[in-house]
C-alpha cells in the first residue's frame, strides 16, 4: 500500500453555473412578478425535503397535515415522483408562459410535445424510479397530461393559494429591491444586486455553489430573473439551453407563512399584532407613510417627504409593518420598505 500523500492539496473548485452576457443581453434582462407554477414546482421539492429551516417548519407541517387528511392527495403520487426533494427535475413542469398566469402555465403543460415529455422523464427516470403512469405521461397521453394539471391544480389550492398574499408580498419586496438597483445604476447594477449567491463581473454571472459546473450562453436573449418564495439557497436554471433562458433565485422569507390558529392549515395567517396593530394605524401621519411607501422608499426618504425625523419614521413603519400593510428589507446602511397586497388595497381603498 502506498504511503498517504500528506503534501499540500489545492482548494477544490467548488461547482458554479456561469452565464455569459452581450451588451443586448444586459439590455434585455428583466426580472419577473411572482410565479405561480414555480412557486408550485418549487415548492414540492421543499415539501419533500429534509430542511430544518425553522421559517417553513409550520408551512409543511400543515401542509403535509392538509393532504393526508385530503381524499384526493391518493391523485398526486405523479406529480411528486415528477419533484424530488433534490437532483433533477423535468423542464416543462415550469413553462415560459406561466408568465401569463397558473391557467396559461397549465395550458402549456398540456401542450407540450410528446418528444419533450419522452426527453425530460427519460432523465428523470435515470435518477430515481418513476411509477407506471409515468409511461403514458411520456408518450403524451391527452388523459394523462390533464391528470397531471389536475392534480397540479389540486395541490396548488392547498398547499399554495392560502398563502399567495404572503409569497407575492417577499417576491414584489425584492422586485422593488432590484428596481431602485437599476434606477440607481443600471442594468449592472441590478446584476450585482443579486449577491452574495451570485456574483457579477465582465459580463458574466456566476452562481455559485451550483450542483454542477455549466455555462450558459445568452446569444441575444436576454435572461428573465425570477425571483420565488419556495426557492432553496441555489438558483435553479433550465437544463434545456434551448429554452427561453430562465434563473429562479430565492427571496427573503420575511415571517414564513405562519396559518392563523382558527383556519388550520388551509388559510394563511393574520399577520401578528392582529386587530391592535390595525387599530394604532389611526392617524394621519401613518395613512401618509403608507402613501409614501407605496412604489418602494427608505426611512430616511419618509422621513425627507414627510419632514419627521428618521426615529419617527422607523417608529411608524414598524407599527405598519407589523400590522401586515409593509415589509421591510435592510441592504447594509438603508432599510426599504415596500407594501403588502393588504397595504396597497388599503391606500387604494383610501
Amino acid at each position: 500500500m502506498a504511503p498517504p500523500d500528506l503534501r499540500p492539496q489545492p482548494p477544490r473548485e467548488c461547482a458554479v453555473l456561469r452565464i455569459f452576457f452581450s451588451g443586448e443581453d444586459i439590455a434585455r434582462t428583466r426580472v419577473a412578478p411572482a410565479d405561480p407554477v414555480w412557486e408550485l414546482v418549487l415548492s414540492l421539492h421543499l415539501l419533500q425535503g429534509r430542511s430544518g429551516d425553522p421559517v417553513m417548519a409550520g408551512w409543511r407541517r400543515d401542509v403535509s397535515r392538509a393532504l393526508r387528511r385530503d381524499s384526493g392527495s391518493r391523485d398526486l403520487r405523479l406529480l411528486f415522483a415528477l419533484n424530488p426533494p433534490r437532483g433533477y427535475f423535468p423542464d416543462f413542469l415550469t413553462p415560459y408562459n406561466s408568465l401569463q398566469g397558473f391557467e396559461a402555465g397549465l395550458a402549456a403543460v398540456r401542450a407540450t410535445p410528446p418528444e419533450i415529455l419522452h426527453r425530460d422523464l427519460t432523465l428523470l427516470a435515470a435518477e430515481k424510479p418513476l411509477p407506471p403512469t409515468a409511461s403514458a405521461l411520456a408518450r403524451g397521453e391527452p388523459e394523462m397530461l390533464q391528470q397531471l394539471t389536475d392534480s397540479m391544480e389540486h395541490y396548488r389550492d392547498v398547499a399554495i393559494a392560502p398563502y399567495w398574499e404572503r409569497i407575492q408580498a417577499a417576491v414584489e419586496a425584492d422586485r422593488t429591491r432590484r428596481a431602485r438597483a437599476l434606477l440607481d445604476g443600471g442594468a449592472e447594477a441590478l446584476l450585482t444586486s443579486l449577491r452574495p449567491a451570485m456574483q457579477w463581473e465582465s459580463g458574466v454571472l456566476r452562481v455559485l455553489d451550483y450542483p454542477a459546473r455549466r455555462e450558459l450562453h445568452l446569444d441575444g436573449r436576454g435572461l428573465l430573473l425570477v425571483p420565488s418564495f419556495f426557492c432553496a439557497r441555489t438558483p435553479v436554471a433550465l437544463v434545456d439551453p434551448t429554452l427561453p433562458p430562465v434563473l429562479v433565485y430565492p427571496v427573503d422569507r420575511l415571517r414564513g407563512l405562519a396559518p392563523s390558529p382558527e383556519a388550520g392549515a388551509g388559510r394563511a395567517s393574520a399577520p401578528a399584532g392582529g386587530r391592535d396593530a390595525l387599530a394604532a394605524l389611526l392617524g394621519r401621519t401613518r395613512a401618509a407613510v403608507l402613501e409614501v411607501v407605496d412604489g418602494g422608499c427608505s426611512t430616511g426618504e419618509v422621513a425627507r417627504r414627510l419632514g419627521i425625523s428618521a426615529a419617527a419614521a422607523s417608529q411608524h413603519a414598524t407599527v405598519l409593518r407589523n400590522a401586515g400593510l409593509l415589509v421591510s428589507h435592510r441592504d447594509r446602511n438603508t432599510v426599504l420598505h415596500t407594501l403588502t397586497p393588504l397595504g396597497r388595497a388599503m391606500l387604494d381603498q383610501s
